[in-house]
């Protein structure tokens, strides 16, 4: 009978006993949880000027939709909605901010949960509603006689329903469980912290917002494209002596595509450096922190299309471009609508005239 052998070794968790060992002497999984280091140096000033420029841009937005609009369209319906998806998420933004300056999350579990959720879904509410308002435009500009054109108010707020629906949809796991993360004496909400999350849920979790991050840029990124290109060569081919109408049409795909490129792009590609570096250098810790934190920092331009949004709102929307020039100050009016005031004021009058002289004859 062979005797027992006892030994000293402490007995390692099943996730890194199950894991392969791989070059550099480093198991998979075995990178320790990533901590705030960059981005507790560059995110909050990002995030402070995001919250500063879209509270004023949206709260003014939403002034105007809800007191100064006269009628309301489906296009100036869509846009409401990404007023409010823009609203949420920057009321959340300052628990955020705290938590980076102090490197401690003082909220709690529940504020957390609800913090990562409207952080994540704002950015799937931005580039699901730029969208809707890109393929309206499109449809009216290019097949203005399409049943599509004769949508009402009533298929507007279903639409939008929808949408709202399809976002929050695959969101929603991320209530359910605890985002808290503990590093000695301090506390940290952060929805993916680690090479291989503890929880297998949350290990799924993390890899469907990472595969949704990939899918819901480059689908829309395909859609805007199309539409764009064939405004442009719609207006074109019908509008060759007018190229003042063809810059306003076009305005509202080129300011949609920007803030779409600007606000999204380093996000998707981060996050594909790292699904790249878990899958092909699974040893190579530093690599993973790195894309990581640069990561994280990119999200801080997520945030930036809800300061840029009201660019789409005035450019897209001449009610609303209308309703603001009518709210500033005499002074600071738009030139060009006084002007096109001045001169439908003038034609009135000439046509009043020119009746009172045909009555008299």
């Amino acid at each position: 009978i062979k005797p027992r052998i006892m030994t000293s070794q402490p007995v390692t968790s099943a996730l890194v006993t199950a894991t392969p060992a791989v070059p550099g002497g480093s198991r998979v999984g075995d990178c320790p949880p990533v901590g705030i280091q960059l981005e507790g140096l560059i995110l909050p000033p990002i995030l402070i000027v995001d919250v500063a420029l879209g509270l004023l841009g949206n709260v003014v937005a939403l002034w105007i939709f809800c007191f100064r609009l006269k009628s309301w369209n489906p296009n100036n319906l869509f846009l409401f909605n990404l007023v409010i998806a823009d609203f949420l998420v920057l009321v959340s933004l300052p628990l955020r901010i705290d938590a980076l300056l102090r490197r401690h999350w003082l909220f709690g579990d529940v504020m957390c949960r609800l913090n990562l959720f409207l952080m994540f879904s704002n950015r799937s509410a931005s580039i699901a509603l730029m969208t809707v308002v890109a393929i309206y435009r499109y449809f009216k500009v290019v097949h203005p006689h399409h049943r599509f054109n004769r949508m009402t108010k009533y298929h507007a707020a279903f639409v939008s329903l929808f949408v709202w629906v399809l976002v929050i949809g695959p969101r929603v796991p991320m209530l359910a469980y605890n985002h808290i993360k503990f590093r000695g004496n301090t506390t940290q909400c952060l929805f993916f912290a680690s090479y291989k999350e503890a929880s297998k849920t949350i290990f799924i979790l993390v890899d469907m917002h990472r595969i949704l991050t990939v899918v819901e840029f480059f689908i829309p990124l395909a859609m805007l494209l199309f539409c764009s290109i064939r405004i442009y060569k719609f207006l074109r081919k019908r509008q060759l002596g007018n190229k003042e109408k063809m810059q306003k049409a076009m305005r509202v795909c080129v300011a949609i595509v920007a803030v779409f490129m600007v606000c999204f792009l380093p996000t998707t590609l981060t996050t594909i450096g790292v699904w790249a570096n878990r899958s092909f250098r699974p040893w190579d810790c530093k690599s993973f922190y790195t894309i990581t934190q640069i990561n994280i920092v990119t999200l801080g331009l997520n945030f930036l299309n809800s300061a840029m949004d009201p660019i789409i709102y005035i450019f897209s929307s001449t009610m609303f471009r209308r309703a603001l020039c009518d709210s500033l100050p005499r002074i600071l009016r738009c030139r060009k609508d006084a002007g096109a005031q001045e001169a439908t004021t003038s034609s009135l009058e000439t046509q009043s005239t020119t009746q009172q002289e045909l009555k008299t004859m």
